[in-house]
């Protein structure tokens, strides 16, 4: 490899353990389509001597067969290793590659230009120190430019190099280059970026990469690989602030050791100081700092370690120790950023998987706040977050969890979303605060609890919720099963759909994301009438599985049953009582079920009645035999 030193032949234990103490720098480049990109991080392997023979001789090949430059080489081709970027042009994909020089190690993120990819930037953006933003001088400042300036922003990247290439069709003009400078920089003015750097480049030429270019005799800055060697690593920054390491593992190899294991994310700890584990509060003293190597009299931030306490403290994955004295903020409800990255729109109500550092809880986005046209920073309204959408929105958390503003400590303060049911993750965010309501609202403790109010009344508690077509016989079914109940003198409570939108829920229509709400709140309400040792019974469509889990969740394991009321879709249509169906296809009805909106039938319900085999009566008959089976009702 052409990277030499003369350490490699003569010493080469010294050669490394001088790499080894080497600053490592992470950053990106970004950009429209075809502004360089990959030419330019092809130029620094290329010029950094980074490259085997049979690689050079591979991309001499390449740049024959897929090249843009004639017979010389193309540069881009040691980044764009997708055949389909190959082909078309442009990054797809996130490319990451490493280089070193005689200073620093780098480790380098092409990010895709085209729009359609945007979620993949986010993704290498999200451990970067630096962003190399690429503009090319006959086009300027573009609407990819301010879309990934913008993403640069929110992940919190500090440093900015703005890589003005192809100066060399634009003959290394000076008039071009104040042009695009003084107009991004009255962008990047509204977005909070400031520290930028501006350097002329013809990255295909390798005017001012490594080496100042006679081209641009009235350029007196640092060159791309001279700012690269030099600046500020966000690590020191991070080193000076308070102690933050979430805990991975909890290594209890036998009963006289028991450490815990995470990477120091802010600050620095050494034995004696005072730390405090949160979300619990519980305060202690380390005692250990225990590395690969032994002991270590101190620890900071970008190391892994595994530490010791003082005192018996119960910590497990995903709690967080912090400094005693300026101790993570601990609360369940925030004001956040988020980047919506899947083909389904984010929907307000919905419960998805959210993953803060080690710890993965349940969240629901409330709606929207605002999106924000990345080109004009205007805020606009929102119900809902589609593909590459950015917004500003409320999240709730099912239980409090310690965390950091992102502008603080990235780690401690930016999440992804996970879908419960692919476990595809569907979005990135970035926490601002906690809402006020999160630190001033507290659950308030009550001397008469479920217990007590099911005992007075002889039962237990439990939600059946029908779910099914509409005109499947959900509402005919669960009034049946009430009457009997009533009879036997249980108590109880319907709660049908129609009748439901006529008061709590008149506000909201049959859009996706409305329906989503519908049922959230009929399933909180349901949650309030089992702790009052009711058994509640709910008949909605209720169609999508993520919303009946969520409801379920709400309650204790054992108290929510599911009945689905399995009626094929010509049978119900059949029925059509209220003549709904016949609107629908007459298209006077929008997203109805079964008609041009889905419906997902449960997976394991804890019964299942067909109503092409069993009465009204019948089933009603099937439902009690449940109740008493599970010892809900005698």
């Amino acid at each position: 490899m052409a990277h030499v030193s003369d350490l490699i032949a003569s010493d080469i234990e010294q050669y490394l353990a001088l790499h080894e103490k080497k600053s490592l720098l992470r950053f990106i480049t970004c950009g429209s389509v075809d502004d360089g990109k990959s030419t330019v991080i092809g130029r620094l392997l290329y010029e950094s001597k980074m490259l085997f023979e049979d690689q050079l001789a591979a991309i001499e090949a390449d740049s024959k067969k897929w090249g843009t430059q004639g017979g010389d080489i193309d540069f881009a081709l040691l980044v764009d290793g997708l055949a389909a970027e190959r082909e078309q042009g442009i990054t797809i994909d996130v490319a990451y590659r490493f280089f070193s020089t005689d200073r620093r190690k780098f480790i380098v993120a092409d990010t895709p230009g085209h729009e359609q990819y945007t979620r993949n930037m986010i993704t290498g953006a999200s451990t970067a120190d630096v962003a190399v933003i690429l503009i090319d001088a006959r086009k300027g400042v573009l609407t990819q430019t301010r879309r990934h300036s913008f993403l640069v922003s929110l992940i919190g990247i500090r440093k900015v190099v703005l890589a003005i290439n192809k100066m060399d069709l634009v003959d290394y003009s000076q008039q071009v280059y104040n042009r695009i400078d003084e107009e991004y920089r009255a962008f990047a003015k509204q977005i909070g970026l400031s520290d930028i750097t501006t350097i002329p480049l013809s990255a295909l030429r390798g005017d001012n990469m490594t080496e100042a270019s006679a081209q641009t005799s009235w350029y007196h800055g640092p060159t791309l690989m001279g700012f690269l060697e030099t600046c500020e690593i966000d690590e020191t920054r991070l080193q000076a602030g308070p102690l933050r390491l979430p805990v991975q593992w909890v290594n209890r190899p036998n009963l006289d050791f028991r450490g815990f294991c995470g990477l120091v994310t802010s600050g620095s700890v050494r034995p004696g100081d005072r730390v405090r584990v949160q979300p619990s509060g519980r305060e202690s003293t380390v005692a250990r700092i225990v590395a690969y190597g032994g002991d270590l009299a101190v620890a900071v931030a970008g190391q892994s370690v595994t530490l010791t306490l003082a005192d018996e403290v119960d910590i497990s994955r995903g709690d967080v120790i912090s400094s005693a004295e300026a101790p993570a903020e601990v609360a369940d409800q925030f004001e956040c950023s988020i980047v919506w990255m899947a083909d389904e729109p984010l929907l307000p109500g919905r419960p998805y998987l959210l993953k803060l550092g080690t710890r993965t809880v349940s969240a629901t986005v409330t709606e929207p706040k605002y999106k924000v046209n990345v080109n004009t920073m205007e805020h606009l309204a929102a119900k809902q977050l589609e593909l590459n959408e950015i917004g500003v929105c409320n999240i709730a958390l099912d239980r409090a969890v310690p965390f950091d503003a992102y502008q603080a400590n990235r780690d401690t303060g930016g999440f992804i979303l996970i879908d419960r049911l692919t476990n595809n993750t569907v979005g990135a965010g970035t926490l601002h605060f906690a809402l006020r309501r999160a630190h001033n609202i507290h659950l308030q403790h009550v001397d008469i609890d479920k217990a007590a109010r099911s005992l007075q009344k002889g039962q237990k508690p439990a939600v059946l919720w029908f779910t099914g077509l509409s005109g499947a016989g959900k509402s005919t079914i669960a009034n049946l099963v009430e009457k009997r109940l009533h009879a036997m003198g249980r108590h109880s409570y319907l709660l049908d759909g129609d009748n439901v939108r006529h008061g709590l829920n008149k506000d909201l229509g049959f859009t996706e994301a409305d329906r989503v709400e519908n049922v959230r709140r009929v399933g909180e309400v349901a949650r309030l009438m089992v702790d009052a040792g009711l058994i509640v019974l709910t008949a909605f469509i209720s169609p999508f599985r993520a919303e009946r889990r969520l409801a379920r969740s709400l309650v204790a394991e054992g108290e929510f049953i599911e009945v689905h009321i399995d009626t094929p879709l010509d049978v119900a249509e059949g029925r059509d009582v209220k003549g709904l169906y016949k609107k629908a296809r007459r298209g006077e009805l929008r997203n109805f079920t079964g008609i041009d909106s889905p419906y997902e039938p449960p997976e394991n319900p804890e019964l299942r009645i067909d109503t092409t085999e069993l009465t009204a009566e019948r089933a009603a008959d099937r439902v009690i035999e449940l109740l008493r089976s599970r010892g809900l009702i005698g």
